[in-house]
């Protein structure tokens, strides 16, 4: 079936109406709010250097760039001698204590970032690190290091030796955007991109606590698309994030990249189209569109494919800029919720330079599966100022938070059906150059949204790098 048969429901859910947006929100229940508490320094003199107009230290789709686990903080970043370093701290302490995991940056690429995860079977913190689209470094720690924090010293020594396979399990020669994830049942998985942009395939590796297993590719990039400008014969597909909510259900928002610059109005804008959605209930094994029918299956020959019906449940073609490897977050109902951005039909057909049409016009949205089923999306009457993404999380009463480019933060609340999106914070005081790294695990472990942000320099001249804290609603 053709990829543009898509679901009634999404074509239903254009126009968000509070009546059927509220859901399960109580009238008693506060709306957002964020309380500045305080800000800490990772890093003085932090890598400063400007690639894909983003920060090595400070790409949004850094899963995980910081991280909080049993009453403690953990964030990784470069140092300005290029050292790969982990930091932690007491939640809500002020001093960050570092180690060096042995690894320096190879190169001076923004997209080589490092990312954390936890096996809670056995209590390790997992790297990876520095790669895009080529081999990828990997550190684990002994085991029970998080399970003891306060017991066991920070050390080098508590981390082994930096190597180029997941002890032993090679993957890929062409691996980029390392994203853990933590499984129900304690174990740990890694997603990850084989080969480069424009003609990728998602794939997934799994750790049970003993070994690492590479349980294989499940998105495809063959196929034929068509816009009304041209074809392209490949693509890759950019996840959104990649999520189990508190059920066991494995959610990924997505958007499609064609690789044939033929399917654009102008050379100068983007060829990202569409935004799509799969989710499984076998921890990643088989892939199901928003209708529950198998649309792919990791290791095997069926993988989601951009001809699959009923994966877009936005559409949109590639004139407009749209982003990549934005946001998504699951609410206390296990309903999923992403941010999406680009330039609007509002201000024109054809966006001619992606950095400068989404810096004066871009606008980022809420699209999110209601209580009913239906598919809505309302807009953020915020500029994003900015070429760069915007992240997402739902506070315990399912308020949604938007941080902007530059650490703003929007707001809007369960109750009103998300139609009441709000500026809460301007980003005074940060300084910050760009895109914010998230903890999205701290949210709902002590009610604290929790943000990395590197203060603007120039050339490469290095400069400070904080995690500031807000209070969200008790």
């Amino acid at each position: 079936m053709h990829r543009r048969t898509l679901l009634a429901a999404a074509l239903a859910g254009a126009v968000v109406t509070p009546a059927l947006a509220s859901g399960t929100a109580r009238a008693a229940d506060p709306g957002p709010s964020v309380t500045r508490t305080g800000t800490t320094t990772l890093d003085s003199q932090a890598i400063f250097f400007v690639s894909y107009d983003g920060l090595v230290n400070n790409n949004a789709f850094q899963k995980n760039g910081l991280l909080t686990y049993k009453g403690y903080q953990y964030a990784v970043w470069y140092t300005a001698d290029r050292n790969a370093v982990v930091g932690r701290r007491v939640l809500g302490g002020s001093t960050w204590s570092t180690v060096k995991v042995g690894h320096t940056l190879k190169a001076s690429d923004s997209h080589n970032v490092i990312s954390m995860g936890v096996s809670k079977v056995d209590g390790r913190l997992h790297l990876n690190m520095d790669s895009h689209s080529d081999g990828f470094t990997y550190v684990k720690s002994v085991a029970g290091l998080m399970d003891n924090p306060a017991g066991l010293s920070w050390t080098a020594s508590r981390f082994g030796a930096p190597r180029s396979t997941l002890d032993g399990v090679a993957l890929t020669s062409q691996f980029t955007y390392p994203q853990f994830v933590s499984t129900p049942d304690g174990g740990l998985q890694l997603s990850y991109r084989v080969a480069v942009s424009g003609n990728g395939r998602n794939a997934l590796a799994e750790y049970d606590g003993t070994k690492w297993t590479n349980l294989g590719e499940w998105s495809a990039s063959t196929g034929t698309y068509t816009s009304e400008h041209g074809s392209s014969t490949a693509r890759n597909m950019y996840l959104h994030g990649i999520d189990y909510d508190r059920d066991g259900r494995l959610h990924s928002f997505f958007t499609w990249r064609e690789q044939n610059g033929a399917v654009m109005c102008n050379g100068g804008g983007i060829t990202n189209h569409d935004t799509g959605y799969v989710y499984s209930d076998d921890r990643g094994r088989t892939w199901r569109n928003n209708a529950g029918t198998v649309v792919g299956v990791t290791g095997g020959s069926d993988k989601v494919s951009v001809t699959d019906a009923g994966l877009v449940i936005d559409p949109l073609n590639p004139d407009h800029s749209l982003m990549n490897q934005e946001s998504q977050f699951t609410d206390s109902a296990g309903r999923p919720h992403a941010i999406i951005s680009y330039v609007p039909g509002r201000f024109g057909q054809c966006t001619t330079n992606y950095v400068a049409n989404r810096t004066v016009n871009g606008r980022a949205f809420h699209v999110r599966k209601n209580a009913s089923g239906t598919w809505q999306k309302t807009e953020i009457p915020v500029p994003l100022n900015s070429s760069q993404r915007t992240k997402l999380i739902l506070d315990k009463y399912d308020n949604a938070y938007a941080i902007f480019p530059f650490g703003r933060i929007a707001g809007a609340s369960a109750a009103s059906g998300y139609t009441d999106w709000r500026i809460l914070f301007d980003g005074s005081g940060l300084n910050a150059f760009g895109e914010v790294v998230i903890d999205e695990t701290r949210v709902a472990q002590d009610g604290v949204l929790s943000f990395m942000y590197q203060e603007k320099s120039s050339g490469t001249t290095p400069s400070a790098l904080h995690v500031t804290d807000f209070r969200l609603p008790a």
